[in-house]
């Protein structure tokens, strides 16, 4: 059977595997590790769709500005399981193009980090607010405990989500133009992700680690939503760092990476790189620009 929402995708991964570690979230220090199985995953995703249903009506458009994080994961989820339409925004946006995006998406509300790679994202946040009527709520995830925590009782049904619904408004870059948001829907989202853990060849309970950002569908989609599929493991870092990433990959034994041809050269020329023990590793992805053969002969050398 094939899964056409993001929601039920989670929901039969989680009927098929519930014991089974679906995310692995390092945090911006070496101790900081989170995890949660996939029966867990979905508790919180489905806790996260109500806390939403508190503050907004299905169809509404929530945006996300931040770094990679559980809680943005969990925000996808239960944005998806709401039928709310989750819009990624890049955290390298500065105020200018915040405002752009959160008028042109017509949010309602914003879920924000504090920083990210030394941009103030709460600062930038608050000084857009008061031109943006639209936008009814902001939500820091410093207050994310204090935000599910609207949800305690609840017991509302979730609304109906079809697969042709809305889920994620996804902007170009803008580079001949002002950025233009794409429209993706459920079945768009799952089918392509699928697929593409199907060419990779992802086995179930194998690692898929990664650095990608969220907010673009290699971290949002193909990631997060193929290793859901695969009922693999899906371990992430906040932001790119080659030595971090080389570590991750020997620490949970990850089997399959995606990077861009810049992120794996800077792995490959890591004084760590010699040291760590990537015998895990079976498939390497790369893309996002032009990848030269003698990389991928490096590669697989």
């Amino acid at each position: 059977v094939q899964e056409s929402t993001v929601g039920s995708a989670l929901r039969s991964a989680a009927a098929a595997a519930p014991e089974r570690t679906a995310i692995v979230a390092w945090g911006a220090t070496p101790a900081e590790r989170r995890s949660w199985s996939f029966a867990a995953l979905l508790q919180d995703a489905e806790r996260t769709a109500q806390a939403l249903l508190t503050r907004f009506q299905p169809g509404e458009h929530v945006a996300v500005y931040a770094g990679n994080c559980p809680e943005w994961l969990l925000l996808e989820f239960g944005a998806a399981l709401a039928g709310l339409v989750l819009v990624t925004v890049n955290p390298a946006s500065r105020a200018r193009e915040l405002d752009y995006l959160l008028r042109q998406s017509r949010a309602a509300g914003v879920f924000h980090g504090a920083a990210f790679r030394g941009n103030p994202l709460a600062a930038w946040v608050a000084e857009v607010r008061a031109g943006l009527p639209a936008l009814r709520e902001v939500v820091p995830f410093a207050d994310w405990a204090a935000f599910l925590d609207a949800a305690t009782g609840a017991a509302r049904p979730l609304p109906e989500v079809l697969p042709e619904s809305i889920a994620q408004i996804q902007y170009t870059s803008g580079t001949t133009g002002s950025p233009k948001g794409a429209l993706l829907n459920h079945r768009g989202l799952t089918n392509n992700s699928r697929y593409y853990a199907q060419l990779i060849r992802l086995q179930e309970g194998e690692v898929y680690g990664h650095a990608m950002p969220f907010f673009h569908t290699a971290g949002c989609v193909m990631a997060t939503l193929g290793t859901i599929q695969a009922r693999a493991t899906h371990a992430f870092l906040p932001a790119f760092d080659p030595g971090r990433l080389l570590e991750l990959i020997e620490t949970e034994r990850g089997a399959v990476m995606l990077g861009v041809p810049t992120m794996v050269i800077a792995m490959m020329e890591h004084p760590d790189f010699s040291r760590r023990d990537l015998s895990s590793l079976r498939v390497a992805v790369a893309g996002g620009a032009s990848v030269p053969p003698e990389i991928v002969c490096a590669i697989e050398t």
